[in-house]
């Protein structure tokens, strides 16, 4: 199932919609504003929270932290070596992993456990200006957290250029 995603995820008090692939609304984005870190929350139809990010305030590296049910879930950050490509690690609470590598800035990028495919983000199928398509590849996965991941490692990768 295909999901699109505005480019510009972060506005200070932006709502907006995420769509399927059909054009319905499956999520609401809320912008928080008056925050002192970036944060958003991720809702169903029914305006019930799924999914908070947060920039993480106090890290050695650049850090967003993904919340469910006001838990921790998981933490994105920059892989320590990765020279060719971005590459950014996912670790799940629970002590999962999941590898996250691509073209972060062009919008083409992969999520993955243990090599294989949970999720593919990417321009390529859309005529839409800022605009990427989250393809959550796998039927047992996590849409809300998959969105959420590739937002974090889009932030991430922004900030480190210096566009954040």
């Amino acid at each position: 199932m295909k999901y699109l995603v505005r480019d510009r995820i972060f506005g200070i008090g932006d709502d907006y919609w995420i769509e399927d692939e059909h054009g319905r609304h499956v999520f609401l984005v809320d912008g928080k504003a008056l925050r002192l870190r970036e944060t958003f929350e991720l809702k169903d139809l029914q305006r019930r929270v799924l999914i908070v990010i947060r920039k993480k305030m106090l890290s050695l590296r650049d850090a967003m932290t993904i919340e469910r049910d006001d838990r921790p879930l998981a933490t994105v950050r920059r892989k320590r070596l990765s020279l060719l490509r971005h590459h950014y690690r996912v670790e799940m609470v629970d002590g999962t992993e999941l590898d996250v590598s691509g073209k972060i800035l062009d919008r083409e990028f992969a999520v993955e456990y243990d090599g294989e495919l949970l999720a593919d983000i990417s321009r390529r199928w859309l005529t839409l200006r800022d605009t990427y398509a989250v393809d959550v590849v796998r039927e047992d996965a996590d849409p809300p957290l998959l969105i959420a991941i590739a937002v974090c490692v889009i932030r991430l990768a922004e900030r480190e250029r210096g566009d954040g």
